[in-house]
């Protein structure tokens, strides 16, 4: 299954980068990704029909530590992260996405999956803090796997 691999984040806001810090290392691997920043709408001039696509994003939760991970598949990635976690850019990545799924068909018909990592500091600077830092081995092994089934 082709799998297309989008990495999201602002890497200039600490913890909010690491989601193209993720894609980096996975695309060095040789994975298709593409770093779309906080604009997810650059996916439709990059999207060629690829039947998997898997999103990774930091999140804000007030359950969850700082570093935790959270997986969600299909409809899972619309409703919980509507309800229950906000994402570091206020869910516009989301909405961006349910937009683009409703004009493009072969996206509407995509395996979605969502993998968040609960970030500890939205502010100034480039890195990441040590909690969201340990998570990135455990991101990185979860997308593979994906990958690889």
């Amino acid at each position: 299954m082709r799998t297309l691999i989008l990495a999201l984040g602002n890497e200039l806001m600490k913890d909010d980068g690491v989601g193209l810090k993720v894609g980096r290392v996975l695309e060095k691997k040789g994975y298709n990704v593409l770093e779309v920043g906080t604009d997810i709408f650059m996916l439709s001039g990059h999207y060629k029909g690829e039947e998997r696509l898997i999103i990774i994003d930091a999140i804000l939760s007030d359950e969850l530590k700082p570093g935790e991970i959270i997986h969600l598949t299909g409809e899972e990635v619309f409703e919980k992260l509507k309800a229950e976690i906000r994402s570091a850019h206020f869910m516009g990545a989301i909405d961006g996405l349910k937009l683009l799924m409703a004009m493009d068909e072969r996206l509407a018909k995509a395996e979605v999956h969502f993998i968040g990592i609960v970030a500890k500091e939205i502010d100034l600077g480039t890195d990441l803090s040590e909690d969201v830092g340990k998570a990135l081995p455990k991101a990185i092994e979860i997308v593979e796997g994906l990958c690889k089934g």
